[in-house]
């Protein structure tokens, strides 16, 4: 297992910090969270163009011929830049489950366009229990005529005031297994009965409330399966803890190179900072957290590239790194004082994303328990 970057992976990395150090800069984070649509389509559009939303998609779809490895560096400098808009529910949510269960046409039909920047994509799947177990999918889809109706509520739908198209977890059956009669959905948000509601969150991101009051969708929008689509739902919610986690390691490693810089300049009593043992030991443990974070991101991340079992690894990432995110911002806030709680400061924006990210695709609590499954325990 040789977790070092490829040359092209490295320009890729670079090029890409480059990029959104220019074009993503800390007013255009703040500016987005107070935008209803939260999308800059400026820099969607530039990315687009650079290739971006195709970097994990063959050839043969508009893609690049890359994998999840190229999409796990561009993740984490997302994650670096606090990047608004589409790209996580658009590629990671919505594109790869196509690709991955999607049929021939609904692979032609859709892919290029995702890779070409034309649509926006999204996945609906938590509800009123806000678990993302089986058990929690309560929305129906009944067969009516030669197609389905779909009606239910769904929850913190990432970027849904602004999708073309939502990709729905619906019961079209009921099994003694709860994993058992669940069956994905393409259905655009032009279809008539969605309801789309804005939810407030902690982290100013776009999170909303999607309503589906029969919602008639032709037998083509079916996914994969009848009945069978959880499994398709489980390789996308491991694929998207582990972005979340590359997004939340290169967060971090931003928090650290703010605090770095800033003990190095900030002067007290005549000195800076940085010079006194405490500072210096909390900026010490601040970069072993980043490094133990780009370990298991990365190691996760080639284990769903590898497509062998993924699960100990995904879910080690996601609990270290939710903690470990909390902690680097806890010891920054701690060298910066008073000045970094400040709503001007940059250093509450990763703050508050941070906690926000802990309880997405299950927390830390949750994925603690799935390693001790794991293990055997």
């Amino acid at each position: 297992m040789d977790l070092g970057l490829t040359e092209t992976q490295q320009m890729l990395k670079s090029s890409a910090r480059e990029f959104l150090e220019s074009e993503c800069p800390p007013s255009l984070v703040r500016q987005m969270e107070e935008d209803e649509r939260g999308h800059p389509e400026q820099v969607w559009g530039q990315m687009a163009a650079l290739g971006w939303c195709g970097v994990a998609f063959p050839e043969e779809h508009g893609g690049t011929g890359g994998d999840f490895m190229d999409l796990a560096v561009l993740l984490e400098e997302m994650g670096r830049s606090l990047l608004p808009g589409p790209f996580f529910s658009t590629v990671v949510l919505g594109g790869l489950t196509i690709l991955d269960g999607g049929s021939e046409s609904q692979k032609r039909e859709h892919i290029p366009s995702i890779c070409e920047g034309q649509i926006t994509m999204t996945l609906a799947l938590v509800e009123s229990g806000g678990t993302y177990e089986p058990w929690g999918v309560e929305a129906q889809a009944r067969r009516s005529g030669d197609g389905f109706t779909i009606d239910g509520t769904k929850l913190f739908v990432p970027d849904g005031q602004i999708a073309d198209m939502f990709l729905v977890a619906a019961r079209t059956s009921e099994g003694s297994d709860p994993a058992d009669g669940i069956s994905c959905f393409l259905v655009p948000s032009s279809a008539g009965g969605i309801s789309i509601r804005p939810m407030r969150t902690l982290a100013g991101d776009k999170q909303c409330e999607v309503t589906f009051a029969n919602v008639r969708v032709p037998e083509s929008a079916l996914i994969g399966e009848e009945g069978n689509g959880w499994p398709l739902l489980e390789r996308t919610l491991s694929r998207a803890t582990v972005a979340k986690s590359l997004e939340m390691m290169g967060g971090a490693e931003a928090v650290l190179d703010l605090t770095v810089g800033y003990a190095k300049q900030r002067v007290q009593f005549g000195r800076p900072v940085g010079s006194f043992q405490a500072v210096q030991h909390h900026c010490a443990n601040m970069a072993t957290e980043v490094e133990c974070c780009r370990y298991v991101a990365y190691q996760a991340a080639w284990k769903l590239t590898e497509e062998g079992p993924s699960d100990l690894e995904v879910s080690m990432a996601k609990a270290w790194i939710s903690r470990s995110y909390q902690r680097v911002c806890s010891l920054a806030h701690q060298c910066h004082g008073a000045i970094g709680f400040t709503w001007d400061h940059d250093l509450q924006l990763y703050t508050r994303r941070a906690k926000a990210q802990e309880s997405l695709y299950g927390g830390p609590g949750y994925h603690e328990d799935l390693v001790g499954q794991a293990l055997g325990i």
